[in-house]
């Protein structure tokens, strides 16, 4: 029972860490938002069914929680926002790294961000149903 509890406020601690490190996320372009959010659903469902509720129900974080969950879909204006936020904090980062091979990989990482932003299906098909 001691182990169960253990696990629960351990489980809460790290949906909520990484909860609060998302949200940096929204104005940070270089953290991950979307696997973030996706941790804390995880942590959540499995520790507390109020604060995955809450979660899931949040007026910011719930749609775009649930239709990533349900259909794998961003919607198109988080995928611009994501995008024109994403390359020019990099270009500026970039700027300031002395290191060559570190600008190498952040163009890499950026790169990648991008094309799993552009691969996912935005929600525009599920609009006009």
């Amino acid at each position: 029972m001691l182990k169960s509890h253990l696990k629960r406020y351990l489980l809460v601690a790290l949906g909520t860490l990484a909860l609060g490190i998302g949200m940096v996320g929204l104005v940070v372009p270089v953290l991950p938002t979307t696997p973030l959010l996706l941790i804390s659903a995880y942590c959540y469902l499995r520790s507390s069914n109020s604060l995955y509720r809450w979660l899931i129900g949040h007026r910011v974080f719930g749609r775009y929680l649930q239709d990533y969950l349900e259909r794998r879909t961003i919607p198109r204006r988080v995928k611009a926002v994501a995008l024109g936020t994403l390359w020019p904090s990099l270009l500026v980062s970039m700027f300031f790294i002395p290191l060559f091979s570190m600008r190498i990989l952040a163009a890499l990482i950026g790169a990648a961000v991008s094309a799993y932003i552009l691969r996912l299906p935005d929600d525009s098909a599920n609009q006009a149903a």
